[in-house]
């Protein structure tokens, strides 16, 4: 990392990219990305993790041999929410944010998150499907699984955020170094925990940020769905009982969850 980005990590921003079978795309997104942040009145880096070895996608972001961009790789896939933690911690900005590799997320997107932090002092900023600016195209079936997990997270939670499952967010640096050690949850409920910690330690300033989302339909089966909202509703569940019965993520339990 660029000595000055360590002098003056206020005028910074870590941007984690978790990648995961990327090798045809990540050469281009990671470009369209940098594009938007060389706009910025502040300086980056990119946390790129590749969270499983299987491809080439290591190979190509290595090749690109950018001093912005540090790359970490994971042998085994173990998840989303896995990785973007993994880069939290090693995150060195004053504000840490994440956006999905595959880039369905507009990352001009970016500049809006940072501007409604600006505007609010806010502690989270999160993209929002359900904001009224935003420029959305997917499919029903994921407006309706939109619409269920939007109504289990705030039965059990009562979030006054609508949606909790877009793939880019940013944070305070206090805010995430304080809610990620402490996260469990490594795959598709990662958001909701993340969320759920943050209003357990009284991080209220949450707000949510228009984005322009393109759907990119994959090859996923009607099972392996069913599978993966069976698995998100299970987590969700078990954090409602970590937060409400086990009390895990308070300070008196800190030796169970602290990072090295």
């Amino acid at each position: 990392m660029d000595q000055a980005i360590k002098k003056n990590k206020s005028n910074v921003l870590s941007l984690i990219i978790p990648c995961y079978k990327q090798e045809k795309t990540i050469r281009e997104n990671l470009k369209r990305v940098e594009k938007v942040l060389k706009t910025l009145p502040l300086d980056y880096e990119i946390i790129v993790i590749v969270d499983g070895d299987v491809d080439q996608t290591a190979k190509v972001v290595k090749e690109l041999k950018n001093k912005k961009i540090r790359i970490y790789e994971n042998k085994i896939n173990s998840g989303k929410g896995f990785a973007v933690k993994e880069g939290v911690l090693k995150a060195e900005g004053d504000i840490i944010g994440f956006i999905d590799s595959g880039l369905d997320l507009d990352p001009t997107g970016i500049t809006m998150l940072l501007d409604y932090m600006k505007l609010h002092d806010a502690d989270i900023v999160v993209g929002s499907k359900t904001h009224p600016d935003s420029k959305v195209n997917y499919p029903l079936y994921r407006r309706i699984i939109s619409f269920g997990a939007r109504f289990i997270t705030q039965f059990l939670f009562g979030f006054s955020v609508l949606d909790t499952q877009v793939g880019l967010k940013m944070f305070k640096r206090k805010v995430a170094k304080d809610v990620f050690p402490r996260l469990l949850v490594k795959k598709f409920a990662f958001d909701i925990e993340m969320l759920a910690v943050a209003n357990v330690l009284g991080y209220s300033k949450i707000y949510e940020a228009p984005v322009k989302l393109s759907f990119k339909p994959g090859s996923i089966s009607s099972g392996k769905l069913f599978k993966i909202l069976l698995r998100t509703l299970w987590d969700t569940l078990a954090i409602f009982y970590r937060i409400k019965i086990l009390k895990y993520y308070r300070k008196s339990n800190k030796e169970n969850w602290v990072s090295e």
